[in-house]
């Protein structure tokens, strides 16, 4: 199942980053006065910097829309859709999209914008800083499906920040579960939140439980741990690292990109 990396990447183990977009239309945070232009003219310098920086891959999110919703409103799609369209021609690597926390709205988005994967949370009811939070992945599957968005592969964030599953179970469960029940194209390991370094035994454990599907460490990679995050992982997902001082809220730092970049490639 790990083809498909090798294939949309052109690498055995990316590295994908995060385009954190400003605070959108109908967001606490969003700025009136700068408007859509401040979004679009700050998510293309993050867009350019992470893509000089040398990266695999970008994944646009809607990272500066708190408190986030599970249900999200029609303005954040549409509003995400503009953003990715007016920078699509200076796209040059491969790019997904994650609207946060809503599975299905990410998927609109994906089809609306060519989109080539997603990261959601698909499966697991969890107490959450946004109250009781359930998922039907039989659901948004079907509904994958119904758009034509088929193409799309599904990474799946089996245990989210913020949150806990309601039922006391081991990670390596729920992704040997998760990779039965729900046939996702790779899994997402991530620590206890943004920026947290994902624990590498739990990587193993997880890479053990799942066989074949790709498994991502998905928070805290930086250059000092890099090679040996991906001794273990298909590919890691990166944000909080590439931000100036390694601080989420921060612009891209190119030379932050270039530093862990330059440690991925070295690596055995």
């Amino acid at each position: 199942m790990n083809d498909w990396i090798q294939s949309l990447f052109g690498v055995p183990k990316p590295i994908i980053a995060m385009c954190h977009l400003q605070a959108l239309p109908g967001d606490p945070g969003y700025d009136r006065v700068g408007g859509m232009k401040r979004v679009i003219e700050e998510g293309r310098a993050d867009l350019l910097a992470l893509q000089e920086g040398g990266v695999d891959g970008v994944m646009f999110s809607n990272e500066f829309s708190r408190p986030y919703l599970t249900k999200v409103e029609t303005v954040t799609v549409a509003a995400m859709a503009r953003v990715i369209g007016e920078l699509l021609p200076e796209i040059r690597v491969p790019f997904g999209v994650n609207v946060l926390w809503d599975a299905a709205a990410s998927l609109d988005l994906a089809v609306a914008t060519g989109a080539c994967f997603v990261r959601e949370i698909f499966t697991g009811a969890y107490a959450s800083d946004f109250g009781i939070w359930n998922t039907n992945c039989g659901e948004v599957v079907r509904h994958q499906h119904a758009i034509g968005a088929e193409g799309v592969k599904l990474l799946f964030n089996i245990y989210p920040e913020a949150a806990a599953y309601l039922a006391p179970r081991s990670l390596p469960d729920i992704a040997r579960s998760t990779v039965f029940n729900a046939m996702p194209d790779a899994i997402c390991v991530s620590g206890l939140t943004a920026g947290a370094e994902t624990d590498r035994n739990l990587l193993t454990q997880v890479k053990e439980a799942v066989g074949d599907t790709p498994v991502f460490a998905n928070t805290g990679v930086r250059p000092d741990n890099v090679a040996a995050q991906l001794a273990v992982a298909d590919g890691a997902i990166v944000g909080t690292y590439f931000k100036k001082g390694g601080h989420t809220w921060n612009p891209v730092d190119v030379n932050r990109v270039r530093e862990l970049m330059a440690a991925a490639r070295a690596r055995p």
